[in-house]
C-alpha cells in the first residue's frame, strides 16, 4: 500500500472498471445520497458563492461536448469524486435541493481564491496547458483562455478571503470512523503475511511513506494503544467516509482490473473487491460516518434494519436523515430480523450458524446464540413479545418457537419446508408460507395447531396483510413465483379471491439478472391501511395500488445498476417497510447494494442509501417518543 495521495477527481479514471465487481456496481446516486445530511454544515463554512455557482457553473456540466456526451453524463452515473445527483424522473435539470447537494461536491474540488489548485478547473484541462495528465472524460478546455475554464476561475477568485474552506472528504474528523473496529479489525490486516507479498506495513513503516504506520517496538507483535491511534489518525487522510469507491486505502492496492488504481509499487495486495480483507475495510469505510449516536437514536421515531444477505452485517437507518447510524457486525448470513416490544432487543436468524442471534439494540453485541432445529429462513414475533417464530427450511420444514425470557427453543411445530413466517395483525396466527410446498398454513397461536391451510400453483413468496376496521386479519396478499404480481386471500373464506398482474411497463428487466422465476419479490401494507406497495424486478420499480379498491395508484422507478459494457440493470428489489407514519416506503435493492427511499405521497425518490452486500430482508423499529 505505498504512497496513497491522489488526485481528487481521479477517481473518475477508475469509475468504469470498477463497475467490474458486485461491491461498486452501484450507481452513484447510492453515495450522492449521503451527503445530504451534511449539507447545511458545509454551506455555512463555504467561500464559495452558491447563487454564481448555480447560475454560471452548473449549467456547464450541462453543455454538450464532441460525441455529445455531458459532464452529467459520467459524473452522475459513475462512482467518481465529482458526483452530480441524477436528475429525477421526467425532469432535464436539477431541483433547488439536488443543485445544494452538488455544490457540496463540487466545493470540495476546488481550493479558495485558488483556481490552479482547483481539481474541478485541471483535470479537464489540457496537459500542456497546466492541466492533470488524464481525464477519462477527455481534455476540453485546450487552454486557460477558455470562456468557460475563465467563467469557473473567476467564481473561484471570487471566493471570501479569510473564509476556512470546506473540509476535503479524505480528512474526515477522527470520530467519524470507529476506532476500536480499526484497531481489531483492520491493523491486524496491515502486518498480515499475503502468499507472494511482502506484508503491508514492510514499506510503510518507514518515515517517507505518505500512508505512515508507526515501528512496532522491539519484540512486539502489534502497535500500543498509543502507536494505534496515530496510525488511525494516518489512515483518515486516505479515507472518504462511506465511500469505498473513492477511498485510497482501497483503490491504490486494488488489481487495475478490479477497479484499482493503475499502479501501486506494493503491488496488487487485493486481487478483487472480493477479496475477504478489501471487503473488511470496505465495510468499515462504508459505516464510518454512521457511528452509533445514543443521543441522535432517541430523537427518531424509528429505525430501518437492514440485513446484508451476503455479508455479516446489518445495517441500521435513521429515516429522518435517511442515513446510516449503526452497523451490527458478526451475524455471518443474517435472514430475517424483528424486534421486542420494548426496542431493547433484536432477533436474527442467522443462517451460518443455525441460530437465533439476541443482540443488544444499543450496543449491537450479540447477547445469545440460540440454537434452532435446522437452518433457519425468515422469522416473526407474537404481540405480547414472548415468542419468536423462526421459520426452518428443510426438506421436513418446522416453525421453531423461542422463548424471549428463557432465550430457548420450546416447540418445533412440523410444518410444510418454511421460507416466510408472519403473525397476522391482531395477533391470533401465524402464517408461514412454503416455497417447495406451493402453500400457505395458518396456525392458530392460543393452540399451537394448524388451523387450514392453502395450496397455489405456485411457490409462496413474501405476503401483507389488510386488516378490518375491528383489527381481525381481512385479506393477504401473497406473491408467487413465475407470477409478475400478487394472488388475494380472503382470510374469512381462507381462499384465493383474484390475482394482480402488474403493469407490463415499465418492463425490459429480469432476464439478465436471472429473476425471471421470481419477477415481483417484496409486497407490504401501509400502517395507516390505505396502500399496498409491490415490488417488480421486471420493470426494476415499486408499484402503488390503492386500498380497499387495489386500484392501481402508479409507481416509482428504482435505481439502475451500471455493469460495465452491458446495458443498464435492474437493482433487483427484495423486500419492503414503511416509516410508522406511513410518508416513507423502503425497498432494499439486492443488486445495487443500497436502499430505497420513497416518499409515499409523491412517489418521488428521495434517497438511495448505501448498505452491504445483498441487502434483502428489511424492517422497522418503531421506538418510544422522546
Amino acid at each position: 500500500m505505498a504512497a496513497l495521495g491522489i488526485s481528487a477527481l481521479r477517481a473518475g479514471a477508475r469509475g468504469a472498471a470498477a463497475q467490474r465487481s458486485l461491491a461498486s456496481s452501484t450507481p452513484a446516486q447510492e453515495t450522492q445520497s449521503n451527503a445530504a445530511h451534511s449539507e447545511a454544515g458545509a454551506q455555512t463554512q463555504s467561500p464559495l458563492n452558491y447563487e454564481e455557482y448555480r447560475t454560471l457553473v452548473e449549467p456547464i456540466f450541462l453543455k454538450k461536448r464532441e460525441g455529445g456526451v455531458r459532464c452529467y453524463d459520467c459524473h452522475s452515473m459513475l462512482v467518481t469524486r465529482l458526483r452530480l445527483q441524477p436528475f429525477l424522473p421526467g425532469d432535464s435539470s436539477w431541483t433547488e435541493e439536488q443543485s445544494r447537494q452538488n455544490f457540496v461536491f463540487v466545493s470540495q474540488l476546488v481550493a479558495p481564491n485558488d483556481p490552479l489548485s482547483s481539481p474541478l478547473l485541471l483535470h479537464p484541462l489540457a496537459s500542456e496547458a497546466g492541466g492533470d495528465p488524464v481525464h477519462t472524460g477527455g481534455k476540453f478546455w485546450k487552454s486557460q483562455a477558455d470562456p468557460e475554464w475563465q467563467m469557473i476561475a473567476a467564481w473561484i477568485r471570487h471566493s471570501s478571503p479569510g473564509t476556512p474552506t470546506i473540509p476535503r472528504a479524505s480528512s474526515a474528523p477522527a470520530n467519524a470512523l470507529s476506532f476500536e473496529i480499526f484497531k481489531t479489525r483492520i491493523e491486524p490486516i496491515f502486518l498480515k503475511n499475503r502468499p507472494g507479498h511482502a506484508r503491508c506495513y514492510g514499506c510503510h513503516s518507514e518515515y517517507s511513506r505518505s500512508f505512515h504506520l508507526e515501528k512496532l517496538v522491539p519484540g512486539a507483535a502489534d502497535w500500543t494503544t498509543d502507536q494505534s491511534h496515530r496510525n488511525f489518525q494516518n489512515i483518515l487522510q486516505h479515507v472518504v467516509p462511506g465511500d469505498p469507491a473513492s477511498s485510497g486505502l482501497l483503490i491504490h492496492p486494488l488489481a487495475p482490473e478490479a477497479g484499482g488504481d493503475p499502479f501501486h509499487s506494493g503491488g496488487h495486495q487485493f486481487q478483487s473487491q472480493n477479496d475477504p480483507d478489501w471487503l473488511t475495510i470496505a465495510d468499515w469505510v462504508r459505516g464510518a460516518r454512521t457511528e452509533t449516536n445514543p443521543d441522535s437514536s432517541r430523537k427518531s421515531v424509528a429505525l430501518i434494519y437492514v440485513t446484508n444477505s451476503a455479508a455479516d452485517t446489518i445495517d441500521v437507518i435513521d429515516p429522518t436523515a435517511n442515513t446510516v447510524v449503526q452497523v451490527i457486525h458478526g451475524i455471518e448470513l443474517p435472514h430475517g430480523i424483528t424486534f421486542s416490544p420494548d426496542g431493547a432487543r433484536i432477533y436474527v436468524s442467522n443462517e451460518s450458524e443455525s441460530v437465533l442471534d439476541v443482540v443488544n439494540r444499543e450496543s449491537g453485541e450479540i447477547l445469545r446464540k440460540v440454537p434452532l432445529s435446522g437452518r433457519p429462513n425468515n422469522i416473526a414475533i407474537t404481540k405480547d413479545g414472548r415468542r419468536v417464530l423462526v421459520g426452518i427450511r428443510a426438506p421436513q420444514g418446522a416453525l421453531d418457537v423461542i422463548d424471549t425470557v428463557s432465550l430457548t427453543r420450546i416447540k418445533s411445530s412440523p410444518v410444510d419446508n418454511v421460507h416466510n413466517v408472519y403473525v397476522t395483525p391482531d395477533g391470533k396466527f401465524a402464517v408461514s408460507g412454503s416455497l417447495e410446498g406451493k402453500s400457505a398454513t395458518v396456525i392458530d397461536l392460543k393452540t399451537d395447531q394448524i388451523a387450514w391451510k392453502l395450496n397455489f400453483d405456485q411457490s409462496v413468496r413474501p405476503m401483507a396483510f389488510e386488516a378490518n376496521p375491528d383489527g381481525t386479519t381481512g385479506r393477504i396478499f401473497v406473491q408467487l413465483s413465475n407470477f409478475n404480481g400478487f394472488a388475494v386471500v380472503d382470510f374469512a373464506k381462507r381462499s384465493e379471491v383474484a390475482r394482480i398482474t402488474l403493469p407490463a411497463e415499465p418492463g425490459g428487466f429480469g432476464i439478465a439478472e436471472g429473476r425471471v422465476n421470481t419477477p415481483s419479490h417484496g409486497i407490504g401494507v401501509a400502517p395507516d391501511g390505505k396502500s399496498l406497495w409491490v415490488n417488480s424486478s421486471l420493470a426494476n420499480a415499486v408499484f402503488e395500488y390503492s386500498l380497499p379498491d387495489l386500484e392501481l395508484a402508479g409507481h416509482t422507478a428504482l435505481p439502475l445498476v451500471h455493469p460495465l459494457g452491458s446495458a443498464p440493470t435492474s437493482s433487483v428489489p427484495e423486500w419492503i417497510t414503511f416509516t410508522p407514519d406511513s410518508k416513507l416506503v423502503y425497498v432494499s435493492n439486492s443488486g445495487g447494494r443500497s436502499i430505497s427511499a420513497i416518499d409515499t405521497k409523491s412517489r418521488k425518490l428521495v434517497a438511495v442509501i448505501p448498505v452491504g452486500e445483498v441487502p434483502k430482508r428489511i424492517n422497522t423499529l418503531a421506538l418510544l417518543a422522546p
